[in-house]
């Protein structure tokens, strides 16, 4: 049975309505996700939380995978036709494997190998036909490349990513209904930067946290807030914002925002993408290469299968007329025509139709939780934030105490667990210890007179006696040993903390062997 959570409460459920369900059915979903950390295909940013044996999608939120809250999103929303797509093929093993066991009633595992990578199906109970499947492709491929390899794969008319790394509240119907409203080539969800502040890059040292500069990204959007006129990310945040200027004189004025996150979600129209990826063979990412893309050239459209375009019957010596009468028309039948309506049809129809598509964008509201884990801060406020504000979103009953302490839990005496905290199944504390805002994962032996604060402990951790962990992140079976003190640290599997060590703001790991 699939028994991952405590009194489980149903998630947010989108809107039922037929139309929009039906819509959505017509949909190809993807869940791209990395890999693990080190080379190809791994996230650097998230070591030494991730290893050859715990891939990122694996990762815990609140002792569940951070997979699972996407997966869990799309159920909610009677989304059954999804695809999962992983770099490097042991990765895909451990993550189908886990999906195949925790979603057992639904799925069927079938491994079987597919030219240079491994392909993973897993078919759900029919449903209109539908199934879920997990593929493996070649490491380091990026994004853009990953949706390469899957291309004969893409049969829908849109198509919507997710990064498996999210975790939303946000139903993703309404980036659904957005692109389809505006018949866009790509639409990008973004969401207000949370308090905590996410970053690209970062430990989980409050020090460090309030030292480090955080980067997000620089977006221009039209006074409507539906289009997209310019983004910048990373490195180039840095860097003097350029708009191009026939955007710029089409849509008269542009709002420049650096209080956004892009969330990795994006509704593509298929043939679009598969034009880009298609003309710009070197493109590896959608969100560094095909989105800015497809934005800066919105206005002069490369694509096959966008914008405005003349008819192909006319010897085109009735253009202009036709451009105007078209215009006019246009004018008539809308009261607020978009710049690319206009901007294809020229100045009062003065111009040859030109050809534009639409980049759109849907903004969260800040009411809505949405967070992405691409960094070991983001780790630990994501951690954080399920089993505090965003509690609604763990499915877990809390107490009157507004913690989670498992059935099976063992405490001490006079060992406290404070609100906001979670110690998971099978875990056993000594006595005269405390939790305070922190998530213990399942099997952990904890001795007597610990003390864990804002922390996450994985599964089968054993802390002797006398220990105080503060602001670290503790992996699966490490052996913390007596009273040793863990401020601002990171500790990878399975390592060894020696008796009355002390560690600041560190990373321990055991070495790789080559």
């Amino acid at each position: 049975m699939r028994s991952l959570r405590l009194n489980p409460k149903p998630l947010p459920v989108a809107n039922k309505n037929l139309l929009l369900y039906k819509m959505l059915r017509n949909f190809n979903f993807l869940i791209i996700s990395p890999a693990i950390a080190g080379s190809g295909g791994f996230s650097k940013n998230l070591v030494p939380l991730v290893s050859k044996e715990v891939p990122k999608a694996l990762l815990p939120v609140a002792n569940q995978p951070v997979i699972l809250y996407v997966l869990e999103l799309l159920d909610q929303n009677d989304l059954k036709n999804a695809i999962v797509v992983v770099e490097g093929e042991s990765a895909a093993l451990l993550i189908s494997s886990w999906i195949s066991i925790n979603f057992v009633d639904r799925l069927h595992v079938e491994v079987w190998s597919c030219g240079d990578c491994m392909r993973v199906v897993l078919t759900a109970p029919k449903v209109d036909n539908t199934d879920d499947i997990v593929i493996a492709v070649p490491e380091d491929v990026g994004t853009a490349g990953a949706l390469r390899a899957i291309d004969h794969r893409l049969t829908a008319k849109d198509i919507l990513v997710m990064s498996g790394d999210l975790v939303t509240e946000i139903p993703p119907g309404a980036v659904a209904a957005t692109h389809r409203r505006h018949d866009a080539a790509v639409t990008a969800m973004l969401c207000p930067v949370p308090v905590s502040g996410l970053s690209e890059s970062g430990s989980s040292s409050g020090k460090d946290k309030s030292k480090k500069t955080s980067r997000y990204n620089i977006v221009s959007l039209d006074p409507t807030k539906q289009f997209l006129l310019h983004i910048a990310a990373g490195a180039e945040v840095d860097k003097d914002v350029r708009a191009q200027k026939s955007i710029l004189r089409a849509v008269g004025m542009m709002e420049i925002r650096s209080d956004l996150i892009d969330t990795h979600m994006y509704a593509f129209k298929r043939s679009a993408l598969q034009d880009v990826l298609n003309q710009k063979e070197n493109f590896q990412s959608l969100r560094r290469d095909v989105l800015p893309y497809l934005v800066r050239s919105q206005l002069r459209s490369e694509l096959s299968s966008n914008g405005v375009q003349s008819d192909e019957n006319s010897n085109g010596q009735n253009g202009p007329q036709d451009s105007k009468i078209l215009l006019s028309q246009l004018l008539a039948n809308s009261s607020t025509p978009n710049f690319h309506e206009i901007y294809a049809l020229g100045l009062a129809g003065s111009a040859p139709i030109r050809k534009t598509h639409k980049c759109c964008v849907y903004v969260a509201n800040k009411s809505n939780y949405c967070a992405r884990m691409n960094s070991i801060q983001a780790f630990t406020d994501i951690n954080r934030d399920v089993v505090g504000e965003a509690s609604h979103l763990s499915g877990y009953t809390f107490s009157a105490q507004n913690n989670i302490i498992h059935p099976s839990a063992v405490l001490g005496s006079k060992t406290t667990v404070g609100p906001q905290c979670m110690l998971g199944e099978g875990s056993q504390m000594g006595d005269k210890s405390s939790v305070k805002k922190s998530v213990i994962g399942r099997h952990c032996r904890i001795g007597s007179n610990v003390k864990i604060v804002n922390s996450v402990v994985m599964n089968h951790v054993s802390i002797a006696d006398g220990c105080s962990i503060q602001g670290s992140i503790i992996c699966s079976n490490v052996q913390i040993q007596e009273r040793a003190v863990l401020k601002d640290c990171q500790v990878g599997a399975g390592f060894v903390v020696s008796a009355g060590g002390e560690y600041k703001g560190e990373a321990l790991a055991k070495k790789e062997k080559l």
